[in-house]
């Protein structure tokens, strides 16, 4: 099983990167309602999204943002 995160769009692919590294797929192979940002697991041929890391990044990168961004 491989994780990857949704990088962005571009035409019909998606550029998801794995370790640093990017890979095109395209978009009909993923979940309807994948968003840019999202942890998608590979395994096999399904890919799902990984609903917890993603949430747990997003809080990660919001602390991170109001540690930043502090009066």
């Amino acid at each position: 099983m491989r994780k990857g995160i949704l990088d962005r769009f571009e035409g019909k692919y998606a550029v998801i990167e794995f370790d640093g590294q990017t890979e095109d797929i395209l978009k009909e192979r993923l979940p309807a309602n994948v968003k840019i940002g999202d942890t998608l697991l590979f395994n096999n041929n399904e890919i799902s999204i990984d609903t917890a890391d993603t949430n747990n990044r997003e809080k990660e990168i919001k602390d991170l943002m109001d540690d930043l961004f502090e009066d």
